[in-house]
């Protein structure tokens, strides 16, 4: 083919695109009346003077349910339902304490006041956090073949927590999240919360990029974040092709990523003069204590490396060698890319280098490291620095891809958002086009935002969502189950100031709420899944409240609330897998302080590549793409996990310890303490039975301890 027939042919391709563009725009207008494009209006809830009604969660609820023939269940009782608030709104058990007050108080607003108590909690952003993190795929490394770690994300998840922990409204919180930067100019909470764009995962890999590309997977991932998490829909199905089920163009996947091209990842320093000034002193000590050592490990390893490098260059290749004693001033620059190749060639590995060190020698290598890593540990905290992004100073053009390929570029687009939605254009500078999203998002007019988030929570607190998928609000999503609640609650949401807490307030005060999770073969026939919520959902703890629970009940939770992420130790045949090709020692360096090894889930390393099992398995999601929902298997590793680990070895016998210690050896004090702080409640007769039978035969406490938190009822909420 000609050079003269390739123009044209491209010319023929990218008219081809425009046209189709403009057609399937008339398509997408024809489509604007799909539910969830339209803005939802709040309606009147349903009269009814069922007593069983105590807001209008129960009005729509109720009458959905008669409509079937289906009544509520009945309700949990006291005892039950003050561990089912406490786990769902700070994910941790209430203590004895606290449960012997609230029984003790008759009053008629108990529960309400143990509503608000668990409401004000310090944990209760955690809790949120820990759900929030899932959808935006929040970890502390990159993923993939490196999976670096991420030195100052974990700023981000803590402001996640203070969000929620402050009833932050939500649209202040999209805001934040997507145009800190822009809207807020010198706020660096706000500056932080745009680590929201660099909250997933991101592929770095030595040797020759493609530049272009890389740059795409990037602009791939932000808008994944955006669309996923704000407006629960399949945006990214648009990005090879027009949306084979929703009214979403291929052009408008492209408009809305030409609003995040000009958005550049950057660490930015937010420390104060003096705080930096600090950091640099401590510095130069630290250097000064650091460099004999460095330089002692040099002295042993340098006759090995000088011996294997010159073994190694002997066997180079004439050209490379001929290259490399070329001076570098003089290189051409097809020498310089020889020298470069042979400098690799002969470089020794460092378990080449080890290798060949003599044993005496390698001993004392050994002994300078183990004093080098115990030296890191007091190595100074670098400047306060915000994982953000920022803006270039030009922005990129931007085109339509075929099928997603930056070698195959179509028409140019104009950053702008979803033609079904209006499809306004966000400014072309650099400068505005993410705020101009963010101001489009948290808009009371635009139909889905309020929707997705009071989704979101009905999901968290009754263990399906009103939209059972929610992520996705599109036409292959599933339908709403009571749409009318939906919408009054998304008009609930905005009127309230787009307070969470507001929302989580009403659903728990309800009577909906408050139901039994008992099992009903008769209503499971009339209603499949529960989607008319007549009774309340079960569910499982996720694996980070197992392992929190657990700590908790054993006396070794450290509450501290926020921080850098913590590395506990690792099973050593994770170890033996996963570092098998690295140097032997520091590959996982554990925190300094014990203590910290028993922080909260949630503050742990989130590692993409590596889980701690009890979390893994029970379905801690990779964080590789949104979880909007996790799934719950049952399989035999929990069952193994939950007996066997060497963790949950440990954490029996400090439970037994801490019940001799608080019970002075008494048994029937040890078994009721061991009861309530486990499942919050005292045990049964017959179970007091079983377990005075089992210790007489000469069962230890340890083991009845992990019998106990091994109990169904321990991990999952009543």
């Amino acid at each position: 083919m000609s050079k003269f027939s390739r123009v044209l042919l491209l010319a023929a391709t990218a008219l081809s695109a425009l046209a189709w563009t403009e057609r399937d725009e008339a398509w997408v207008a024809a489509r604007k009346n799909y539910w969830a494009f339209q803005r939802p209006a709040r309606g009147s809830a349903p009269e009814t003077k069922d007593a069983w009604v105590r807001n209008p969660i129960d009005t729509f609820l109720l009458t959905a349910m008669k409509a079937k023939g289906l009544t509520p269940a009945p309700p949990l009782d006291r005892e039950r339902l003050f561990r089912r608030l406490a786990l769902d709104l700070t994910g941790l058990n209430p203590t004895p304490g606290e449960v012997d007050l609230y029984l003790a108080d008759k009053s008629p607003d108990a529960y309400e006041k143990a509503v608000e108590k668990f409401l004000a909690s310090p944990h209760y952003g955690e809790r949120w956090a820990l759900r929030w993190l899932d959808v935006v795929r929040y970890a502390d490394t990159n993923g993939y073949e490196l999976d670096l770690e991420r030195p100052h994300a974990w700023r981000y998840r803590d402001y996640v927590i203070r969000s929620f922990q402050n009833d932050k409204p939500y649209d202040r919180f999209i805001k934040e999240q997507i145009a800190g930067d822009e809207l807020y100019p010198g706020n660096n909470e706000a500056l932080i919360a745009t680590g929201f764009h660099r909250a997933g995962p991101i592929h770095l890999v030595g040797g020759n990029a493609d530049k272009e590309a890389d740059r795409q997977d990037v602009l791939v991932e932000m808008t994944a974040g955006v669309s996923a998490a704000f407006m629960g829909l399949t945006v990214g199905c648009a990005r090879c092709h027009n949306h084979k089920f929703d009214p979403i163009l291929q052009a408008d996947y492209y408009r809305l990523q030409a609003v995040m091209a000009a958005t550049d990842y950057k660490d930015i320093e937010i420390a104060s003069p003096a705080e930096k000034a600090a950091y640099e002193a401590a510095k130069k000590e630290y250097e000064a204590k650091l460099d004999p050592i460095k330089k002692a490990i040099a002295a042993i390893e340098k006759p090995c490396r000088e011996k294997l490098s010159a073994e190694k260059k002997a066997k180079l290749e004439p050209a490379l060698l001929k290259a490399l004693e070329i001076p570098k001033a003089k290189r051409t620059k097809e020498e310089q890319d020889l020298a470069k190749n042979a400098e690799s060639q002969i470089s020794p590995s460092w378990d080449e280098v080890v290798g060949a060190i003599a044993p005496a020698e390698k001993e004392k290598r050994a002994a300078l490291r183990r004093q080098m890593h115990q030296l890191e540990w007091s190595a100074p905290e670098p400047p306060t620095t915000a994982y953000a992004v920022t803006n270039m100073d030009k922005a990129p053009q931007s085109f339509i891809l075929k099928i997603g390929d930056t070698k195959n570029k179509l028409g140019e687009v104009q950053p702008g958002f979803l033609t079904v939605m209006g499809g306004a254009q966000a400014p072309l500078e650099p400068k505005g086009r993410r705020a101009a999203l963010a101001n489009w998002l948290a808009s009371k007019d635009h139909p889905l935002t309020a929707r997705v988030m009071v989704n979101r929570i009905w999901a968290f607190r009754m263990g399906t969502g009103l939209v059972p998928t929610p992520n996705d609000f599109g036409a292959l999503g599933a339908r709403p189950t009571n749409q009318k609640l939906l919408d009054w609650l998304a008009v609930e949401f905005m009127d309230k100031n787009w307070s969470v807490k507001a929302i989580d307030r009403m659903i728990v005060l309800s009577n909906a709420y408050r139901q039994s999770a008992a099992a009903d073969a008769a209503k499971e026939k009339i209603d499949p899944g529960n989607k008319l919520f007549s009774r309340m959902n079960k569910r499982r703890l996720e694996g980070e409240l197992i392992r929190d629970n657990i700590l908790a009940a054993t006396g070794n939770l450290n509450a501290r609330i926020g921080g850098k992420p913590v590395k506990t130790p690792i099973e050593q045949e994770i170890y033996d897998l996963i570092f098998t090709e690295a140097e032997p020692d520091n590959l996982w360096p554990v925190s300094a302080d014990p203590n910290d090894y028993s922080r909260r889930s949630l503050y742990l390393l989130n590692k993409r590549t590596i889980r701690l099992p009890i979390l893994s398995n029970f379905d801690q999601p990779d964080e590789m793409s949104s979880c909007a929902a996790r799934s719950t298997s049952t399989h035999a590793l929990q069952a193994l996990t939950l007996m066997n680990s060497s963790f949950m070895e440990t954490q029996s016998a400090a439970f037994a310890k801490r019940l001799e210690r608080e019970c002075a050896s008494n048994a029937d004090c040890e078994l009721r303490r061991a009861y309530k702080l486990t499942l919050a409640r005292l045990p049964k007769p017959a179970e007091t039975n079983l377990a005075k039978q089992f210790l007489a035969k000469g069962g230890e406490l340890k083991d009845f301890c992990l019998a106990l938190l091994n109990r169904n009822e321990f991990v999952y909420i009543p």
